[in-house]
């Protein structure tokens, strides 16, 4: 049993995966407020649903009055990070990275208070300001080659035979370095991330070893992923994004009711506050009553990502559309003339683009083959994908299967 308020928590809810010494964290913990932190690429404008184990760990640490560090990756973005990747990112331009930093601020604040003593800085202020030489003289030479190549993320790389360049090798040595610095100027002594970023983490705490003579510690989370195995945060349909200009209250709340059963329990824990007690209660509920166990999730994790009243507004639109069986005026929409139903210009295939409940044409054809399509509540299955039976309506609403819905207005 962990004497700490934030080690007992995160531990309870599953967040540890791997830890170094943390019997010793705990005692330091358990004495007094520390500063510990996470580092986040900044690749677009936008965090998705893959950081969200991260932010949690973020707001926990912040909640027990620990000071917590959002550390943006402005520097490291521009090398990229080959952890668990099967090929070299995208370089962004210094411009486009600040930009995407300004606009993700905003979800850090949902997380974290950074009004008292939580923090947001980029790593760009001292990665940038690097001489070259005396990186290679002070810190390449207590990295060793030897041991990079051991961690997974390399191993991964090599075994397949797939490029992995010097430019990516040197981001480990710049995380180790963005530790070392942040362990100096603000006495931070804990490093988590996910379970990919275990020997990047471990090459920090080794590096503030030698050059600080301090001790660091390290706490990684298991890796959440999608049913086929992939990371989580991208789905077959695209990124589920945290910003919601970029992805709707609605369609955000629908993904997690829409979840598999067998993960409730364990985003009970991860992804909301309620109290174990409840989530035991919660995680027991089988068949039909687990739909109960799922809306609860769903608005939970709206609640905490958006908002009350952002989850608010997803719970009624849902229910109004699935409980209800009624329209929703606040649903994706567009207007089209009836003239152009009609004379078949505008078809179902158009609607669905439109709507973008579809990543292409031919998804449509499969749908409709599956009886996943459903038109003003009755299943949909014409060949000619016309549309021209419903303009005796104002609207027409259309539901993909039980997460996506949209809506025409015929004018």
């Amino acid at each position: 049993m962990l004497k700490s308020n934030f080690l007992n928590e995160i531990k309870s809810r599953g967040f540890i995966y791997q830890s170094s010494e943390i019997e010793d964290l705990d005692d330091i913990i358990n004495k007094k407020s520390i500063t510990a932190y996470i580092g986040f690429d900044i690749t677009n404008d936008s965090l998705h649903i893959g950081s969200l184990v991260q932010l949690m760990l973020l707001h926990w640490l912040d909640h027990y009055n620990h000071k917590p560090i959002a550390l943006m990756g402005g520097g490291t973005t521009l090398v990229g990070d080959p952890s668990g990747k099967d090929e070299s990112r995208k370089i962004l331009k210094p411009e486009d990275i600040e930009n995407n930093i300004l606009k993700i601020e905003k979800t850090f604040n949902k997380f974290i208070n950074l009004s008292n003593h939580a923090k947001i800085i980029n790593n760009y202020d001292w990665l940038s300001n690097i001489n070259y030489i005396n990186f290679l003289r002070d810190i390449g030479s207590k990295v060793t080659i030897n041991k990079m190549i051991t961690f997974e993320s390399v191993k991964n790389r090599l075994d397949r035979e797939q490029p992995l360049t010097f430019l990516e090798f040197n981001y480990m040595m710049l995380q180790a370095y963005d530790f070392y610095h942040l362990n100096k100027h603000h006495d931070c002594i804990l490093q988590m991330g996910g379970s990919d970023q275990w020997g990047n983490i471990i090459s920090g705490i080794d590096l503030i070893r030698r050059l600080n003579n301090k001790k660091a510690f390290a706490i990684t989370s298991p890796l959440i992923t999608n049913n086929d195995g992939s990371k989580m945060g991208k789905t077959a349909d695209g990124a589920i994004w945290l910003d919601e200009n970029k992805f709707s209250n609605f369609e955000f709340y629908q993904f997690w009711r829409n979840i598999d059963d067998s993960n409730v329990p364990k985003f009970l824990n991860l992804f909301t506050k309620l109290p174990l007690e409840e989530i035991s209660k919660l995680s027991k509920l089988k068949g039909q009553e687990i739909n109960e166990a799922k809306k609860i999730l769903a608005f939970e994790v709206t609640k905490m990502t958006r908002g009350q009243k952002q989850a608010n507004e997803a719970e009624d639109i849902s229910n109004n559309i699935f409980e209800n069986n009624s329209l929703d005026e606040r649903i994706k929409s567009f207007s089209v003339s009836s003239k152009d139903i009609s004379n078949l210009s505008f078809s179902l295939l158009d609607a669905m683009e439109k709507l973008e409940l579809v990543t292409s044409r031919s998804e449509v054809k499969r749908l409709i083959k599956s009886n996943g399509i459903k038109v003003n509540n009755e299943v949909y299955n014409k060949s000619d994908f016309s549309l021209s039976n419903y303009t005796h309506t104002k609207e027409i609403k259309i539901n993909v299967g039980k997460k996506k819905v949209g809506l025409i207005k015929i004018t």
